[in-house]
């Protein structure tokens, strides 16, 4: 069908061509040509010519003033871009190509052809965000005001491992097999060092506990028999410093609303998966931190208890439970302490259960939060190897490491050895020590890694690009941090460590210095900050509670729990496969490919589940004034983008409590504005929509 319209009708300026824009025909015909119309809603074209033409097609959302005519040809062109906006308005740009069939000259010296132009034009733009803010009362939710400590602790003691094939001398174990503990002690000795205690770290290593550090160094490294001897550093918890919140809540109402990474990894889509009940493979995934508390009623029936395997590696009494290695890994409670329990805080993000809680104290939340494992059969076996004071020692790391893997560890004089082995261990811990240094609790990782343990790590929050190991040991799975950031795509959080061994990124929060609200949320009135809350304990009250924390320490349990529950569903089936299905399956963030902030991007929970696609819940639909109705997609955020033509829209967020597809019907909640774009206004954001 032809389309044309009057010069006294829809044109409103003529744009004439410039001299460099003109055709020379120069008796040749009219000849190919580009119209791009950009943000205008016409053009006008003149093209020099004698002869004949006629418009012979064009794009069904394009306009011409005239069909056909003779001499030079002078049209408008102009775009009603309604006409070709998809239902997900999504197209950015349209395109087309307008005929133009001519004929010149007569007799045996006529000629005639047909050119081609191709015509362009931008669509207008309109962003905004559907925003079902989440409101939340309660009494027991605190920001935790825990982190890593300004000045990095004294070693304590040493670790000394000898060389393999020794054959013992003077001390060996009831199998024949070097004590490298003994050896260690006499060796000291003999050099006049007091070695307060000793502890067997596997065959030919161990931790010297010594107050001269440097001195055991020297005599240890002059032993040609001694692979290596480093400091026992002391690590430290990757959570952040930060406020507590200004205002208490009331306990009246389920805080896992303010869980936002949950959504921006897809988990809607993955709990929907697990209800048909694939995730049945029995997973349990060890955390390795500064303990736990049983008596969490949100984390009931989720761990490995006292007398299952969890245990406490801790053999110096001074650590805060009054007691050495033992089989209660409670996080402790000491005289004036204030911060929260960073391992509860870890555990819940894996595996807080769901629904109204057992046992609910008073002033606590009925309900909570909820973690990633839902209904999947995995569980969690803590391994206690940080003190009160919030630090650990390599070797205790190292024998935290060992332990969850299901190898044996000597404790005290007693060998331990865990009735459940753990699929993938989290360390939620490091420290900037050097790759010499933190070579034991690496050769740690290698035996984890091939008893069948993928040990993931939170990568460092010194704002920098310095290693922290454990996460740089070349068996470890090193976990950056993300955060929102008011666009669609999350970005790298300002604390998070760069370096070259970071593998995958994860949400671990906002630096709290930031004061970012981007998730929409609000606490007892006030915006919620960016900040991963979880589990904790008060201290002061001796009660469970719920924390928000900001971390690697945060980002860390996320990509732990992703990776039990691929192998709860069967997805994968071992360390090398669950990694691999992890990074392919990750969205790529920052520089194309692999970069030090991101690894190979933030891991896709839905997308390494295959789940299920599923509808949120909430939409947005737009229906123009002519009748015509566009639905643009939503990411995870909520925010939209939508590429329209010229006129007034009505923008309707809201819920689909029906599903049949169309949001903010009635009965239904619902926000709606109004908005014109045109030329003029090419451009307009509408801001947060919330329905209500």
């Amino acid at each position: 069908m032809t389309h044309l319209f009057g010069k006294a009708g829809l044109l409103v300026a003529a744009l004439a061509l410039t001299a460099c824009d003109q055709l020379n025909t120069a008796g040749v015909g009219v000849q190919d040509r580009t119209v791009a119309l950009g943000l205008r809603a016409q053009q006008d074209v003149t093209v020099p010519f004698s002869g004949s033409w006629r418009i012979v097609e064009y794009p069904s959302w394009v306009r011409v003033s005239k069909s056909a005519g003779t001499g030079a040809v002078t049209l408008s062109v102009a775009a009603v871009r309604q006409d070709a906006t998809p239902v997900a308005a999504d197209q950015a740009q349209l395109s087309g190509v307008i005929r133009v069939a001519w004929t010149t000259g007569s007799g045996a010296d006529a000629k005639n052809g047909t050119a081609l132009w191709a015509v362009t034009a931008q669509q207008y733009e309109l962003t905004g965000r559907l925003s079902a803010p989440a409101a939340v009362t309660g009494a027991d939710v605190v920001t935790s005001a825990h982190g890593p400590a300004a000045v990095t602790p004294e070693a304590r003691g040493v670790i000394v491992k000898y060389r393999a094939g020794l054959n013992a001398q003077s001390a060996q174990g009831g199998s024949g097999t070097l004590r490298a503990d003994v050896r260690g002690r006499e060796r000291l000795r003999a050099a006049g060092l007091s070695v307060q205690r000793h502890t067997p770290l596997g065959e030919r290593s161990a931790a010297l506990d010594v107050a001269d550090v440097k001195g055991a160094l020297a005599a240890l490294r002059a032993d040609p028999d001694v692979e290596y001897a480093v400091p026992n550093a002391v690590l430290r918890t990757q959570a952040m410093n930060t406020q507590a919140l200004a205002t208490p809540v009331t306990p009246t109402d389920q805080f896992a609303p303010l869980q936002w990474a949950y959504p921006l990894l897809g988990y809607g889509a993955v709990w929907r998966d697990m209800e048909g009940g694939a995730y049945s493979r029995a997973v349990t995934v060890a955390v390795i931190d500064t303990g736990v508390r049983f008596d969490h009623p949100d984390l009931a029936g989720a761990l490995w208890g006292p007398t299952e395997g969890a245990l406490d590696v801790i053999t110096d009494t001074s650590n805060g439970d009054g007691t050495g290695a033992d089989t209660d890994p409670t996080d402790p409670s000491v005289p004036g302490r204030t911060t929260g329990s960073h391992g509860t805080h870890v555990t819940g993000i894996i595996a807080a259960r769901w629904g109204q809680n057992s046992g609910v104290c008073a002033g606590c939340s009925p309900s909570g939060v909820v973690g990633a494992a839902y209904k999947a059969n995995v569980k969690v076996l803590p391994v206690r190897v940080i003190d009160a004071g919030g630090n650990a020692t390599e070797a205790d790391v190292t024998q935290g490491i060992r332990y969850a893997a299901g190898l044996p560890v000597t404790l005290d004089g007693v060998t331990y050895r865990s009735p459940h082995p753990a699929q993938v261990i989290n360390l939620s811990l490091g420290g900037a020590i050097s790759a010499a240094d933190a070579q034991p609790m690496c050769d740690a990782i290698a035996e984890a890694r091939a008893a069948g343990s993928l040990v993931v790590a939170a990568a460092g929050n010194g704002y920098g690009t310095v290693p922290y190991y454990p996460a740089a040991c070349d068996g470890a799975v090193a976990v950056g941090s993300v955060t929102l950031s008011g666009a669609s795509a999350p970005m790298h959080s300002a604390f998070s460590n760069a370096y070259p061994q970071v593998q995958l990124a994860a949400p671990g929060g906002a630096d709290p210095g930031s004061g970012a609200t981007f998730n929409g949320g609000t606490f007892n009135g006030a915006p919620f900050p960016d900040m991963i809350l979880s589990t904790g304990w008060n201290y002061v009250k001796d009660a469970p509670n719920y924390e928000a924390e900001v971390g690697t320490s945060q980002a860390s349990p996320q990509v732990a729990a992703l990776a039990a529950l691929l192998l709860s569903k069967g997805v994968t089936t071992g360390p090398e496969d669950t990694l691999a299905r992890l990074r392919d399956t990750a969205t790529d963030l920052g520089a194309a490919g692999r970069d030090d902030r991101f690894g190979f991007g933030m891991i896709n929970a839905a997308a390494a589940l295959n789940a299920p696609q599923v509808s949120s819940g909430l939409g947005v639909r737009v229906q123009s004034s002519r009748g015509l109705s566009f639905q643009p997609a939503l990411d995870s955020t909520g925010a939209f983008r939508a590429f329209l033509g010229e006129g007034t829209y009505q923008v309707v967020a809201g819920s689909d409590v029906n599903g049949n597809g169309v949001y903010g019907e009635s009965g239904e909640t619902r926000d709606e504005r109004a908005v014109t774009l045109s030329e003029a206004a090419p451009r307009v954001t509408l801001g947060d929509l919330s329905p209500r």
